[in-house]
This record gives C-alpha cells, sequence and structure tokens, in this order.
C-alpha cells in the first residue's frame, strides 16, 4: 500500500492483522462518538503495538503491581491509541466501553484519566504534561531503587516509556522537564516523539522549524531514528539500543504518517481531530484490506495471539514475587518498609512529630514554621522528598542532612528542579503517581501562577501532591507588585478538589502539614509568610488550632459587649494567615468602643466548607454572646490581604469584605500593611464606617 494512502505498508502477518484492529477500532470508536483525533492513532498503532509486544512489562490482571513498566501517552488526544490496545492487551477495557467513547460514564473518557481506567498511569491532554509527569516517574524509580535495591536483590528496576507529539515539544513545560532529566542522567526514561510533521492548523512548519533532535541531544539525551513508524524491526532495535545506555533518557524519532491508510486524509490536518466520516473510513478499512461494513472487529486471530501476553503478564509478577520474597528473607525489616511506602500507608505515631510548635510564644514566619515541620517529618518519614525551583534557601524547604538527588547521589531527598516552576509542579505529580513516595514542589507563591495546571491536574488525578508556596502577600515587601500574590489565593480555591491552607502561626503551620500529609486523594497548598507572626493566643479557642484547622476554621477569641451599652452588632472576624492577628487586635481596639467582637481564623475554606452544617453554624454565627442589654445583628467582616473574590458568600448580605482591590507596591512590608488598610487600626477604622452607613 503507498501513494495517496500515505506510506508503505511494512506489515507481514499476525503484526498487521493485530496493528489494523488497533487502527480500525480507533476509527470506528471515533465515528461513533462523533468527535474525537483517529489520525495520530492510525499512524502509531505498530509503535503502540510494539511496544507492548517487546517492550513493556505489564500484567493486565494486575495492573498496579509495583515493579512494572510505566507507559504514558503524553499527546492524550490520541487516546483511543491507548485504549484499543489496553482492551487488546486484555486490560478492564471491554469492547462495549470502546464503544461508549466519550460518552457519560465511559471507561473511555475524552483524553486518559489515572483512576479511571485500567493501564493509565498519568492524567494527561494538555499537551507537554504527560512527558514532563514520565520524568517524574522516572525519578521516583531512581529513588526507589537507590534506597531498596541491596545485597544483589533487584526489586526495583523498570522503565518509563512514553509517546509524544509535535504539540507536547512545543509546550514549555516539556522543555523544562526534559532538561532536568538530561542532567540528572535518567537513562530508565524512553520517549518516542511522533514526528508527523502535521498540527491542527496545518504543516508543523507553520511555527515549528526547530532541530528537535538537536535540542535534545543538547539536553543530554541520547537520540535515534525509525524512519517508518510501519518497521516494527526498527523500532524493536531503537528500543533496545535505548535500554543499552543507563545514563543517559533516550528519545527515538518516529516518522510517521497521521491517518495513515485513509485515501483522502492521511498525512493532511484533517486527520487530526475529526472523524474521517463514514464514506472515509470504508475506503481506509478497504485500504487496510478490511471487511468495510464491519464496526469494531477483533480478528479471532488477534485475539489468540494477544491472549498469551495475559500469560506472560501473569508470569512476570510471579517471578518479580518471588525474588522479593528471597528479598524478605534477607532484608526483612526493608522488605516491609516497601510494602508500607508502596501501600500509602503512614509510619504509626507520625503526628507525635508536629505536636507542641508555636509553644514558645515567640513570633515567627510560617515559612521557618514550615521549615521546621518539614525537618521533624522527614525524620519520621522516609519517604518524604521535596524540592523547590531554584528557592529553597528562601523558601526554607531543604530537607537537612538530605543531600541532593543526581545521578551521583539518588537517594537523596531533595530535588534541586532550577527555575523551572511548571516542570517541577508536573515532576512532583509523576513522582506522587509513581507511589512509595511523598514529594513536594516549593516556590514563591506569587509565582504559583507558572505551575497552577499542574495542581488542577493533581486535584483530577487525586494525586496527594504537596505545594508549598511562601512570601504570600503585599507583607514581602520591597520586591514590589512583580512578587507580590493579590488574585492567587482565590484563583487555587477555584479549582475543584484542591486544599489551600493559609496558616496563621506556628501551630496551624503544623496541623497543614498534618493535614497534608493525611491526604491521599488529592493535592494541598500550603501558603506561608515572609514575615513574622505572633503565636495566637487560644485562650478559650475551644478546641484549638489541632481540630480547627483540620476543620476548616475555628472560633479564636469571643469578646462580649459592655454591660449596659445598649443593643450593638455582634461582629465577626473572618480571617487567614497574617491577617488574623491583625483582627485579633482590630476586635480589641472595637471591645472598647462597646462592641461584641469574634475572631475566626479560616485557615482552610475547602475544608470548612466539608463540615457538618450545625459546626459551620457555631462558627460562623456563635452560641450568643453577652451583650449588655441585648445583642444586635450579626455583621460578618473578612479580613485577606488577597483578592475579595470568594468572600463575600462568606461575609454575608450585610457584610464587610476588607481586601486587595489592585496590585502591591514596593516598600516595606509594614509599610504595606498601613497604606493598603491591613494594620489593626485600619481594619477597625472601616469596620465602623461600614456600622455607621448601615
Amino acid at each position: 500500500m503507498s501513494g495517496e494512502s500515505g506510506g508503505t505498508m511494512t506489515l507481514q502477518g499476525i503484526d498487521r492483522l493485530a496493528v489494523d484492529t488497533i487502527r480500525t477500532l480507533s476509527m470506528d470508536a471515533v465515528q461513533a462518538a462523533n468527535s474525537g483525533h483517529p489520525g495520530t492513532p492510525m499512524a502509531l498503532a505498530p509503535v503502540m503495538y510494539a511496544i507492548y509486544r517487546g517492550h513493556l512489562r505489564f500484567n493486565p490482571a494486575e495492573p498496579t503491581w509495583p515493579d512494572r513498566d510505566r507507559f504514558v501517552l503524553s499527546n492524550g488526544h490520541a487516546c483511543m491509541l491507548l485504549y484499543s490496545m489496553l482492551h487488546l492487551a486484555g486490560y478492564d477495557l471491554s469492547l462495549e466501553d470502546l464503544k461508549s467513547f466519550r460518552q457519560w460514564g465511559s471507561k473511555a473518557p475524552g483524553h486518559p484519566e489515572r483512576g479511571h481506567t485500567a493501564g493509565v498511569e498519568v492524567t494527561t491532554g494538555p499537551l507537554g504534561q504527560g512527558i514532563a509527569n514520565a520524568v517524574g516517574l522516572a525519578i521516583a524509580e531512581r529513588m526507589l531503587a537507590a534506597r531498596f535495591n541491596q545485597g544483589g536483590h533487584r526489586i526495583v528496576d523498570h522503565y518509563t516509556i512514553g509517546i509524544a507529539g509535535d504539540g507536547c515539544l512545543m509546550e514549555g513545560v516539556s522543555y523544562e522537564a526534559c532538561s532536568l532529566a538530561g542532567h540528572l542522567k535518567l537513562g530508565k526514561l524512553i520517549m518516542l516523539y511522533d514526528d508527523n510533521k502535521i498540527s491542527i492548523a496545518g504543516s508543523t512548519a507553520l511555527a515549528f522549524t526547530e532541530d528537535v533532535e538537536a535540542r535534545f541531544q543538547a539536553c543530554g539525551w541520547q537520540t535515534l531514528r525509525v524512519n517508518d513508524a510501519n518497521d516494527l524491526e526498527a523500532i524493536d532495535a531503537a528500543m533496545r539500543e535505548a535500554k543499552s545506555d543507563p545514563n543517559r533518557p533516550t528519545l527515538i524519532l518516529v516518522r510517521s504518517v497521521i491517518g495513515f491508510g485513509s485515501p483522502h486524509r492521511a498525512g493532511t490536518k484533517e486527520a487530526h481531530g475529526e472523524p474521517l466520516g463514514p464514506d472515509e473510513v470504508r475506503l481506509t478499512k478497504r485500504a487496510y484490506g478490511w471487511p468495510e461494513d464491519e464496526t469494531f472487529r477483533v480478528p479471532e486471530e488477534v485475539k489468540a495471539h494477544l491472549e498469551g501476553w495475559k500469560e506472560r503478564g501473569k508470569a512476570w509478577t510471579m517471578e518479580w514475587g518471588s525474588r522479593f520474597e528471597a528479598y524478605r528473607k534477607q532484608y526483612p525489616a526493608e522488605a516491609a518498609e516497601f510494602e508500607r511506602v508502596m501501600s500509602g500507608t503512614l509510619p504509626t505515631g507520625w503526628e507525635a512529630a508536629l505536636d507542641g510548635f508555636g509553644a514558645d510564644g515567640k513570633p515567627e514566619a510560617t515559612r521557618d514554621s514550615g521549615s521546621k515541620a518539614i525537618q521533624a517529618l522527614a525524620a519520621v518519614m522516609p519517604e518524604l522528598i521535596g524540592g523547590s525551583a531554584d528557592l529553597d534557601p528562601s523558601t526554607k524547604t531543604f530537607i537537612k542532612d538530605g543531600g541532593n538527588f543526581d545521578a551521583s547521589h539518588q537517594g537523596a531527598r531533595n530535588i534541586q528542579f532550577g527555575v523551572r516552576e511548571h516542570g517541577m509542579g508536573s515532576l512532583v505529580n509523576g513522582i506522587a503517581a509513581h507511589g512509595g513516595i511523598r514529594p513536594f514542589g516549593a516556590t514563591f507563591f506569587v509565582f504559583s501562577d507558572y505551575l497552577r495546571p499542574t495542581v488542577r491536574l493533581a486535584s483530577l488525578s487525586k494525586l496527594p501532591s504537596i505545594f508549598v508556596f511562601t512570601h504570600d502577600s503585599i507583607a514581602l515587601g520591597e520586591d514590589g507588585p512583580t512578587h507580590q500574590p493579590i488574585e492567587h489565593l482565590a484563583s487555587l480555591r477555584a479549582i475543584p478538589g484542591v486544599n489551600v491552607i493559609r496558616p496563621a502561626d506556628a501551630r496551624e503551620t503544623a496541623q497543614a502539614w498534618k493535614v497534608a500529609i493525611a491526604r491521599s486523594d488529592g493535592p494541598t497548598c500550603i501558603v506561608l509568610s515572609r514575615q513574622k507572626l505572633p503565636q495566637l493566643d487560644l485562650a478559650g479557642a475551644g478546641e484549638g488550632a489541632a481540630a480547627g484547622v483540620l476543620r476548616g476554621a475555628y472560633v479564636v477569641r469571643e469578646l462580649d459587649a459592655a454591660s449596659g451599652s445598649g443593643p450593638k452588632p455582634v461582629v465577626t472576624f473572618l480571617a487567614t494567615g497574617s491577617e488574623v492577628s491583625a483582627a485579633l487586635e482590630a476586635a480589641e481596639l472595637l471591645h472598647k468602643d462597646g462592641l461584641a467582637c469574634r475572631v475566626v481564623s479560616m485557615p482552610c475554606l475547602e475544608l470548612f466548607q466539608q463540615q457538618e452544617p450545625s459546626y459551620r453554624a457555631l462558627v460562623l454565627q456563635g452560641p450568643g454572646l453577652k451583650a449588655g442589654n441585648g445583642a444586635g445583628a450579626q455583621v460578618r467582616v473578612t479580613v485577606e490581604a488577597g483578592a475579595s473574590m470568594g468572600w463575600h458568600r462568606w461575609a454575608g448580605d450585610n457584610g464587610c469584605v476588607i481586601a486587595m482591590e489592585s496590585f502591591g507596591a514596593s516598600a516595606p512590608g509594614n509599610v504595606n500593611q498601613e497604606r493598603f488598610g491591613f494594620t489593626p487600626e485600619a481594619i477597625a477604622r472601616r469596620v465602623r464606617e461600614h456600622l455607621a452607613a448601615q
């Protein structure tokens, strides 16, 4: 087959039949859904088949066995390529699932979703994220191998193999991640690049003419070429050569024809992101020598051929199980520890490491409190690792005596991500997805913009990634508005499933880390101050910070109105982070005016929203304060040095929202707090003005 169908068919026999089954299943599913991307599955079916046939260790019956090879489809829009392969390979993905591609409740959604479909390691679709996740997976493999492989026993010894397209390599996150992968010499990472020269708009030459091979060579990768995606022998040879180099990740550039076999669409942009249409599907099947009017056909010969893959997978897991039992006999403690970390079980008594924070009463920046929490946790949780975007002296997130992870120190616990915030977030997600390690990444809060997409994907994937953001407000001072976050709290809180915790003192910071570590079903953002904050006086605060942070909000102080002062409103302050102590002082000033005041610390709005209505009512309204001759109306005042978005729901119709309505300024932090109205005096003045206007 050649010419208008897009190239030469070199496949023969059962291999060709299996490859064409992947192609036609993909075409049929996209056509049935009347949406999707058929062209890349048609082009890369031989590549996917070659990987699963001869170079990926997997077991469909045990899709999460620890030492499996990890496969990542970075260009997730081509997901029918993966779904077709997973179905044929024996995973829990039925033909009916393929027929319901992109429909409500299907195990075959429009892009691969981790935890939704067996055999999908990471959620992909936003281009570049998958290849960056793959780097994280490869880092995790090396870290665990360095920690647990001993005495000739190799219980951690697997590859991360992925496919990426032009769009993935155009995205900046892929360059960030691949640059670091080359520096770290991740020899067990292999990416195959679909070099098809076509983008949605047309030829990639419209915007992408760089020498990809030279770029990756400059980053320290081994590069290999396969000139025809249909050449299984060439693919096999390239994969073998990739695995023979333990000191460099490998990029295999594979020349393919998008929409291969389609008489009118092959090699064109029209093959990318829309169904071929009934007529073109029939013509393409004719070109393959396939029954033209039969849909979702899986020949019996293909079923029989791939049935052996299931037995092969069982043999791999049994062989690994035998090796692990031999390891257990020689290293029983290490084997038990491996099982613990891979299951996600936390070490017994780990919470006690976070007790006693703030007991000395001394003011302390919460970034410093966070540093102490990291050190305390690292001492009892060997699986805790982390890093920053070249900022650990400022974020205070370096694990002491943990060393820096690199090619020569793969057992180290600190990753120097460099100035690569987006890449850092994706790598943290990849490490978390691997299992066995609890990772965090740190940077200044204003730069959370650079990695926000990875926080979103962590939530979608239910990954327990931890993101530490310091320098949290205008109070950071002289660096000015470029470095002072304003809208960032609202932005992160808008992502479903993310816990954003902004602690007010050392005790709340310790509890924030406790909440983050205990969470297994989604990401946590811990937002910390540069400036010192007083330790909250929790006398009369009921359950206190421990239970309060866990519940998202709690009452720090209640001040009764002066006797005989007459009916006056009860002012309830709702504040986070550094503004809690300012609200406490403002409440004292208003109390001198005869007002009843309550101060609530709300470190995590998401957790508070999850509490039962009775608890929320108790925190927001209180049990009823003594107010002299009678209490007046409740007035809620929210105080946070960030954008006001989201706070009006908590303030209520007659409430007052004190927030930032502009960017910050370059000035000392205390000057900014005064100028922008976040001193106790300014807050009390705003409340008086609000009450007078009602």
